[in-house]
């Protein structure tokens, strides 16, 4: 079992930066997939990135890639996501969650926090 908080979400105007964060509590083990997921309302959940808990490999959808970069903590379990360059399509629900394995989709993780808001509007 693991919770997932996130926090750090806001509203930002295009071209700033914001970074994310997610607090988990509870177990996290090396084998872990930690990932950022996003939803706009009527649209399904996206994938934005995930790292591998233990090799802290990381993973990007080719929208963000270069201008996003997913890190983790391992000591106190904090998944971070710090993104640049945001665009008003970043705007989202942004979430993040736990998986036994690395996938793209949602059905891949099993826990997930509440997300946090980002706004991206001049």
């Amino acid at each position: 079992q693991v919770q997932l908080v996130e926090s750090g979400g806001g509203l930002v105007q295009p071209g700033d930066s914001l970074t994310l964060s997610c607090a988990a509590s509870g177990s996290v083990f090396s084998s872990h997939v930690m990932a950022w997921f996003r939803q706009v309302p009527g649209k399904e959940r996206e994938f934005v990135s995930a790292i591998r808990w233990g090799t802290g490999a990381s993973y990007y959808a080719e929208s963000v890639k270069g201008r996003f970069t997913i890190s983790r903590t391992k000591a106190d379990k904090m998944l971070y996501l710090q993104m640049s360059s945001l665009k008003s399509e970043d705007a989202a629900v942004y979430s993040c969650a736990r998986g036994n394995s690395l996938g793209y989709s949602p059905t891949s993780y099993s826990f997930w926090g509440q997300g946090t808001q980002v706004t991206v509007s001049s």
